[in-house]
């Protein structure tokens, strides 16, 4: 603590930045609980020749937030894989990701770096319908690259290393950075992919539509079935909340420590007043009530019994018996600071 009893900057600032750090915690839990009760209380709908009839019966033809299972099947052409052969789906990403080592002049360490250098996704529409054939009913899926989880296979991968000469080896020691190599990945929504849809369903015209909620709700393509995908969210719910209670814990640690150091810092102002007054009132006393003789003769120390001892060498006579027994070791005089050797008692007759 810092005089006058304020915490020092170092203080001031490790609880505000424990105070912040809570706050953002906890402004994170309160998104993912909000995402989790949503989740939870989200319409659950069967693929199935009733859906029409729901949907008819709904306010605007429109389910705010439903829950729906089926399996992708194309509208159109499919995208064909580029790698593998009869891979058929409806969504493809190709990633080139380089990865290369980078010298850290602060550790001194070599840490992995990894970049996308290049990414691209083609789409071809897609319906959601029953795992059982001959029931009729289809779902489009609208904006499927919106979704929050989009649940994508990865049908592709291979690693190319980079080659390198003893000259490379040494320019890259040189600039600090050595090349691995380049990742290049497919990945593919799968035809025939069992899929977990949650978002607005709607009837627009003959054509019944999953599309991103207006709720600000997140739009889920999970190939989870719903209760894993309840429970991944209610997972990361109790995650975040921990985090949360850790933080919190230590931002009123922190507070109370500083408070407490605020009330024994006061509590020890209030003692010294108490002491200063107490000692007025003595020099008061001994000046108003015994005259200045008594003054005169009173003990340097108590300033309330008589002065009682002789110190030698120096010879002042300044303390009573009971303030000399304590003065602390090495005993000095109060007067001179010169050390006391021996002490004589003096008689007043």
């Amino acid at each position: 603590m810092e005089g006058g009893g304020r915490p020092s900057a170092a203080q001031a600032a490790l609880l505000a930045a424990s105070t912040a750090i809570t706050a953002l915690l906890y402004s994170v839990y309160r998104q993912k609980a909000r995402v989790a009760r949503g989740l939870e209380g989200a319409r659950k709908v069967r693929l199935d020749g009733d859906l029409r009839a729901v949907l008819l019966e709904a306010p605007g033809r429109c389910v705010p937030y439903a829950v729906i299972e089926g399996v992708v099947r194309s509208v159109k052409e499919t995208l064909s894989s580029q790698f593998v052969e009869n891979c058929k789906g409806v969504v493809q990403r190709l990633t080139l990701q380089e990865h290369k080592m980078v010298w850290n002049r602060t550790t001194h360490l070599w840490n992995d770096y990894e970049k996308i250098i290049h990414q691209r996704t083609n789409t071809t529409p897609f319906d959601l319908v029953p795992a059982e054939d001959g029931a009729g009913v289809t779902v489009r899926v609208m904006k499927p690259l919106d979704a929050a989880e989009l649940s994508l296979e990865t049908v592709y991968e291979k690693f190319h290393p980079s080659v390198q000469s003893f000259t490379d080896v040494i320019g890259h020691y040189i600039s600090g950075e050595r090349p691995k190599g380049i990742q290049e990945t497919e990945q593919m929504l799968k035809v025939g992919t069992a899929l977990t849809g949650v978002g607005e369903l709607v009837l627009d015209n003959t054509t019944i539509k999953l599309q991103p909620p207006k709720q600000g709700m997140p739009y889920y393509l999970s190939a989870l079935d719903f209760e894993s995908l309840l429970q991944k969210q209610e997972s990361s719910v109790r995650f975040w909340k921990i985090l949360t209670v850790i933080f919190g814990f230590a931002t009123c640690a922190v507070l109370f420590f500083l408070l407490r150091k605020q009330y024994r810092h006061h509590r020890e102002r209030r003692h010294l007043r108490q002491m200063q007054e107490e000692f007025r009132q003595a020099q008061e006393r001994l000046t108003n009530g015994e005259g200045g003789e008594t003054l005169k003769n009173a003990c340097v120390v108590c300033l309330s019994s008589t002065k009682s001892c002789v110190f030698l060498e120096c010879g002042h006579v300044c303390s009573c018996h009971e303030c000399y027994q304590a003065l602390p070791e090495p005993k000095k005089c109060p007067i001179c600071r010169q050390g006391i050797t021996r002490v004589v008692p003096l008689y007043n007759s």
